[in-house]
């Protein structure tokens, strides 16, 4: 009895843990349209909040940037804060130079190298950038609001 019941538990654990690595979670370049499409969690939160008409004026700074995303689909933070940037872009129709959605894996790696070529350490990290040099970043989570943290620079 206790020969088949470790042999019982033995199958489960290696069919566990065959499935858990089957799992892994998306990386690489990912379109807004296909991430709130995707993944139910993202969605919600983009369906859940409502911009104001201040956040709408004020990310108008960001009009002619270039802001890359590195974020995790499995993140709670990202999973937060990735929809309201979507969602404030969108209602605010504010004319970005580029966006950059970059879903990274649990090693907060992505195929092509962008997490580590901006130094990746937490998950959601934006980055708004002109001419390549770095404007301002948000890390996991606004310290004041997700749009005063990424307008917070000077405009030359």
């Amino acid at each position: 009895m206790l020969k088949n019941l470790l042999m019982l538990c033995t199958l489960v654990c290696l069919s566990w843990s065959a499935s858990a690595s089957d799992e892994a979670p998306f990386s690489g370049d990912i379109s807004a349209s296909t991430l709130l499409a995707d993944y139910n969690k993202f969605s919600q939160e983009y369906e859940r909040f409502t911009a104001t008409s201040d956040e709408l004026e004020l990310i108008q700074k960001l009009a002619g940037k270039d802001i890359l995303v590195l974020f995790g689909t499995w993140c709670h933070d990202s999973q937060r804060e990735v929809p309201r940037l979507l969602k404030l872009l969108e209602k605010s129709k504010v004319a970005v130079n580029s966006l950059q959605l970059i879903a990274v894996g649990y090693n907060k790696k992505d195929p092509a190298g962008v997490a580590s070529a901006h130094e990746l350490k937490y998950t959601a990290t934006m980055i708004v950038m002109q001419e390549g040099k770095e404007l301002s970043r948000v890390v996991e989570k606004p310290k004041n609001s997700l749009v005063i943290d990424l307008t917070n620079f000077d405009e030359e």
